[in-house]
């Protein structure tokens, strides 16, 4: 998958998911506050049938990637397959906004919602959809009374809207902008590593595997945290490393290359520049760096018959060397001796149940958001299961481990 240059990809984006019961006005409700139609609405219940995903800027929030779900009180065999993706969704969730009705009760769903969202530690809203029939019915005043008792009774922010009458919904950006604020962890790729006028050398291998006539994503991303801290990069191949190091006039501050070529870069780098690869940013970027370290010590401990799951965020072509279905399944069993079964999912799929497998090696996970890649990484660390990422396994397996982390000296205390 590509992302240009201009636009922020998906996995940096906030994700705001919108729940509730079918027939309150979820629909509605997001296309009034994107001034979009991006969900059909209707009448009848139930006309949202899977998560409706939608990248978009929304004011004043900036980049978001809005989730329109399915009802929590759908019905029949159907009804329950969009229930359960309904739930996959809040793994992925930074903010949720939970839709209520005005003049109803709050059902057991939604009760039960509210309690995973806060089991989950997943920030959320109540919105008060409707609000003109009880205007209508009651006066402002009652209103007022329901909201104020929803966010005594469950300790959240309430706002009340009306997604028909177009009322409350600079409210509830604002609401939402406080969250979002609060949510950000703030942790650049590389900006932090580097000063200003430093210079950093990219290594970009250009194989059968490489996306023809653009960079992948965490190389844009790592070119644009330089430019932010005023640093300057300098892209090339393996095979033009050496050439271009003895050229420069002066050391470079870094050296960070594809994990693929990790070996051959690590050869051609003097000891004394710091080397490092993208995925291993990428995995310090997303939080999950410290678990990789100590989890790729379980590599040393496999045996004839063990189970790897090598898991990846997005969704390629497989090419004939592909990295995760070629290439590290290959270095494992040049490294163990070993005979391995390997076994690879893509995408947003990440089974339940990890009981089957001794070690989980991930991407580096630029196209998913942190939400998704700390669930997938707390499922492996809750069922005892090693995680560790592509960099970090590939490092290990090629001997350098401790020189790809040098960087971060509290973690090479970890191996």
């Amino acid at each position: 998958m590509g992302a240009n240059m201009n636009s922020t990809p998906s996995g940096q984006r906030v994700h705001i998911g919108f729940f509730g019961n079918r027939n309150v006005g979820k629909s509605s409700l997001v296309n009034a506050i994107t001034n979009q139609s991006l969900a059909v609405v209707s009448d009848k219940k139930g006309t949202t049938t899977d998560p409706v995903m939608k990248s978009m800027e929304l004011l004043p929030l900036g980049a978001v990637v809005i989730i329109d779900t399915p009802g929590l009180d759908d019905e029949g065999e159907l009804g329950a397959l969009r229930v359960e993706k309904t739930k996959e969704i809040i793994r992925k969730t930074d903010i949720a906004v939970v839709v209520l009705a005005a003049q109803e009760d709050v059902s057991e769903e939604e009760k039960k919602l509210l309690a995973q969202l806060r089991e989950k530690k997943v920030p959320a809203i109540i919105a008060v959809n409707k609000i003109e029939t009880m205007i209508q019915a009651k006066g402002e005043q009652a209103v007022k009374d329901y909201t104020e008792g929803l966010q005594k009774q469950y300790g959240v922010s309430v706002v009340p809207v009306s997604a028909k009458e177009k009322q409350g919904l600079n409210e509830l950006k604002e609401a939402l902008g406080t969250m979002l604020s609060k949510d950000s962890n703030g942790q650049p790729l590389v900006a932090d590593l580097v000063s200003e006028n430093d210079m950093v050398v990219l290594v970009v291998p250009i194989d059968s595997s490489a996306p023809k006539g653009r960079l992948i994503l965490p190389q844009q991303q790592v070119i644009r945290d330089l430019l932010e801290a005023g640093a300057a990069s300098v892209v090339v191949k393996e095979s033009e490393l050496d050439h271009a190091l003895k050229e420069f006039r002066r050391k470079p501050a870094m050296v960070i290359t594809d994990s693929q070529v990790f070996a051959a870069v690590a050869k051609d780098t003097p000891r004394d520049i710091p080397l490092t690869s993208f995925s291993i940013l990428m995995a310090r970027y997303k939080g999950f760096l410290e678990t990789a370290v100590k989890g790729v010590a379980a590599i040393s401990n496999l045996k004839d018959g063990d189970s790897i799951l090598i898991a990846e965020g997005c969704t390629h072509h497989r090419q004939c060397e592909d990295i995760g279905t070629v290439k590290i399944p290959k270095w494992l069993r040049e490294k163990t001796g070993r005979e391995l079964r390997v076994d690879t999912c893509s995408g947003r799929e990440f089974p339940k149940d990890l009981s089957g497998y001794v070690l989980v090696i991930h991407c580096g996970g630029c196209m998913l958001n942190e939400k998704e890649v700390n669930y997938r990484m707390q499922q492996a660390v809750e069922q005892g299961v090693p995680f560790t990422n592509y960099g970090i396994a590939i490092a290990y397996m090629k001997g350098i481990l401790r020189r790809s982390i040098e960087l971060f000296p509290e973690l090479v205390r970890l191996i």
